[in-house]
């Protein structure tokens, strides 16, 4: 099917036509991300493991992926906007079930599950329809920033707000959801009637199933440019936020959840900002990706100091390190993809990249179950070591295009 702009639907033909889009984007990304300061509250008042909050922390990666594997390409397919308003519904059932979850390990992991449906929904979609709305007004270019910058003000809000709720606010596990569920239904509506991007005129004449396989291997430059940069758009953040909190919770004494929400702030404000300057400096392609490997890696060095020394300056250092370094990678990412994928493969190739980014979610994980046998600090290095291998791979790949 032909990727062309219908006529809009509403009267918004100038640069605000992606902002409610945008706002849905923001919502979905709020309830995906409020979890993680959370994590404190379920050890410290739940008594749940590390090995359990972990788990629960990467549950929505089981529904983030089918969520923009089947997401991405069935929008290439059906439209933009009937994936893409079904995924803030989805996000305050996963919200209102975690309210009801109490300390019940099933049931929060359902809910989380749901959020991460909702979240690779709205990713691998919400970011194709800004980028195809932006192109509206010429301003194609500014779509993966837009995308972008939405989901990181979410993804940094959400936690804020359920971190400060769930320290100092009554109802710690039930607040936090709650208050996601009303600021996301009126946000989830307001892209009612923004305009469809997808011409759906004319009636495919592929077999779903084809429409459903993603052609990553057509596309040499993603496997080399996009792919070695995407795992370390979410293994910063996740680092920054899910695993230094708990290594230095005992220099806050008291205030390890708030803390956790602060880590978060400082994590996704340093990302925003790396955005703002890619953006205004032109890097918003291959060498952004590098910048953020190359901030991945010395964030990993940071956070192995602070692993062998724990304390409150280091872990904010460390945090501010790789929430540039997830800056840079996320709207690189989105960028080149947007630059290799003709418009018939662009929201499939964009879920592959965020599954591919998801992955670094996974990583907390994984470093819990390898403590037992390796310190933190070891392997914060090898993680170091194996950004800077990436960073090769995607260098000598540029080098070639020159």
């Amino acid at each position: 099917m032909t990727a062309t702009l219908d006529q809009p639907t509403d009267t918004r033909r100038g640069s605000t036509a992606w902002l409610p889009v945008g706002l849905a984007l923001f919502t979905v990304a709020w309830g995906g991300n409020q979890f993680t300061p959370l994590m404190v509250m379920y050890r410290e008042l739940g008594g749940f493991s590390t090995a359990v909050v972990d788990v629960l922390l990467g549950a929505y990666v089981l529904g983030i992926v089918p969520g923009m594997l089947l997401g991405g390409p069935l929008s290439d397919r059906l439209g933009r906007k009937p994936l893409m308003l079904a995924a803030p519904p989805i996000a305050i059932l996963g919200s209102l079930v975690l309210a009801a979850g109490g300390d019940v390990v099933p049931v929060l992991f359902t809910g989380r599950v749901l959020a991460g449906l909702a979240l690779g929904i709205a990713m691998a979609v919400g970011s194709t329809w800004i980028s195809e709305l932006s192109s509206l007004r010429g301003a194609a270019a500014g779509g993966a920033s837009r995308a972008a910058m939405s989901l990181t003000l979410g993804f940094l809000l959400g936690p804020v707000t359920a971190g400060l709720l769930a320290q100092w606010g009554p109802w710690p596990e039930v607040l936090s959801y709650a208050v996601h569920v009303v600021v996301g239904i009126p946000l989830g509506l307001v892209a009612l009637r923004t305009a469809e991007t997808l011409d759906r005129s004319a009636r495919p004449t592929r077999r779903l199933r084809d429409d459903l396989r993603i052609p990553v291997g057509e596309h040499r430059e993603f496997l080399t440019v996009v792919a070695p940069v995407a795992p370390w758009v979410f293994t910063c953040a996740g680092v920054a936020y899910a695993v230094l909190p708990s290594l230095v919770a005992s220099s806050v004494p008291g205030h390890a959840i708030a803390f956790a929400a602060l880590m978060t702030a400082i994590t996704l404000a340093a990302g925003v900002g790396a955005q703002s300057l890619a953006k205004r400096l032109g890097l918003t392609d291959a060498r952004g990706g590098m910048l953020g490997q190359a901030f991945a890696a010395a964030g990993m060095l940071l956070a192995a100091l602070t692993a062998a020394t724990p304390g409150v300056t280091l872990a904010v250092a460390s945090a501010v390190v790789l929430g540039i370094g997830y800056g840079f990678a996320l709207v690189s990412g989105l960028a080149e993809v947007q630059r290799i994928a003709p418009s018939r493969h662009l929201a499939g190739l964009n879920a592959v990249f965020y599954t591919l980014a998801y992955l670094g979610f996974l990583v907390p994980t994984v470093l819990a179950l390898l403590a037992d046998l390796v310190s933190y600090s070891a392997l914060f290095v090898a993680l170091g070591v194996i950004a800077l291998a990436c960073l090769a791979v995607v260098a000598r790949r540029c080098a070639s295009r020159s």
